[in-house]
């Protein structure tokens, strides 16, 4: 057997796995849904930090996603896909809180002098992507986590959005434009 055929092997045998604990977490398991929180928990908090830009929230945000998920995972049609419907209901549930608590996501810039790595000028540009990324709307933020930071491919996340694979793809597209011009500018 070649390697590419033992790793093909390797991951059926992990998504069988995956799919048999969604399918016990969605009929009410707590053991298997406590394996889903330790297994996709990181994944949620990265996107919810990205859409709500405040630790504290994004936090909070994740604990009612968790809560929404075990509510409606038995509705999961495809349990291959539950790490997209996670990541999707934890940036849905960031959102919701913006909204809710009005406010606007600024995020914490921890940028330490004495650790640039003997360029400073890195620590300025970490300060303005950050100051860039803030321009933008909670929603393209989320986009930008999907496929930068969980690296979710447009078709995995277009039904998570309710867009078109081509549809993200091209927000995609103009996101970064608008990055760049705000980079740019600086």
């Amino acid at each position: 057997m070649v390697a590419s055929q033992v790793s093909q092997l390797e991951r059926d045998g992990l998504t069988r796995r995956l799919v048999e604990t969604v399918r016990k977490a969605a009929a009410g398991d707590e053991v298997a849904f406590a394996r889903l929180v330790h297994e996709f928990h990181p994944d949620m908090v990265r996107v919810a930090y990205v859409v709500a830009g405040d630790q504290q929230l994004a936090l909070d945000a994740v604990q009612a996603a968790w809560t929404t998920a075990w509510q409606k995972l038995p509705s999961l049609r495809d349990p291959e896909r539950v790490r997209p419907w996670l990541v999707a209901v934890a940036a849905n549930a960031a959102r919701q809180l913006i909204r809710r608590e009005h406010r606007h996501p600024v995020a914490e810039i921890r940028v330490d002098p004495t650790d640039d790595g003997g360029d400073s000028g890195r620590s300025i540009e970490r300060i303005d992507l950050v100051n860039a990324l803030n321009q933008l709307s909670p929603n393209d933020r989320a986009l930008l986590s999907m496929r930068y930071l969980l690296r979710l491919d447009a078709p995995e996340i277009a039904p998570l959005v309710g867009m078109s694979a081509s549809g993200v793809r091209g927000r995609l597209s103009r996101i970064r434009d608008v990055l760049r011009r705000e980079l740019r500018d600086d």
